[in-house]
């Protein structure tokens, strides 16, 4: 299958503005106690089901993989953008980080215990939403758990400057309900929500969805 055209633009912009990314973007240990809370009980959970590792979809430079990792999760990155890849790849030598792309995951299936997916699917374009939700489904061991985190609203972004740097990629920020939707849709239940109003750093409302798969009969 040919290459989504969106995931060119979002390759090339994140290579663009990589370093100042790092530079700009807080720490796990900066976010906000709640959404700390939600990582911490995925990867409580994650962990006691023993059922595989957690791929960090849309890791970027590795940082909430890292956190993972000291959590007591057996933990790896995924991301589109080679220059993230490397910048990751050279701060945490010790995980391991692909390039690859959500829309077609290059696990097996029923191969991992966890996802993770923090901040990584706005760039999706919604008709694109269901083929992602179906590969998180097919790489999740029944009883594996997602953690989805993102922004929400009812808008489609079409920025030229991201992070001090030129960009050419796009947002769709769609309702939280419809989000939920989506990953029932494709078979994921949905057990946790958490919702925040805009606050401090965060300028838009953003939404939790921690979502599981079905063990087997």
């Amino acid at each position: 299958m040919a290459e989504p055209s969106f995931l060119a633009a979002v390759r090339e912009s994140y290579d663009t503005v990589a370093a100042d990314y790092v530079e700009r973007v807080p720490s796990p240990a900066e976010l906000d106690p709640l959404s700390r809370g939600m990582l911490a009980g995925f990867a409580e959970l994650v962990r006691t089901a023993g059922l595989g590792p957690v791929a960090d979809l849309g890791c970027g430079p590795g940082r909430l993989t890292a956190h993972l990792a000291g959590l007591g999760v057996s933990a790896f990155g995924v991301d589109l953008s080679p220059k993230m890849i490397g910048l990751a790849r050279l701060a945490y030598p010790e995980l391991r980080f692909s390039e690859g792309s959500m829309t077609a995951l290059e696990t097996r299936g029923d191969e991992l215990g966890g996802i993770l997916a923090w901040y990584s699917t706005h760039h999706t374009p919604p008709r694109w939403l269901p083929t992602v939700f179906a590969e998180f489904h097919r790489s999740l061991a029944p009883g594996g758990y997602l953690l989805w985190g993102d922004y929400v609203g009812d808008e489609r972004l079409q920025p030229t400057q991201g992070y001090g740097r030129p960009v050419s990629y796009e947002s769709y920020l769609l309702p939280s309900d419809r989000m939920a939707g989506l990953l029932e849709q494709a078979g994921l239940v949905v057990t946790a929500r958490l919702e925040q109003e805009p606050g401090g750093r965060v300028k838009r409302p953003h939404v939790c969805l921690l979502a599981r798969k079905p063990e087997r009969a």
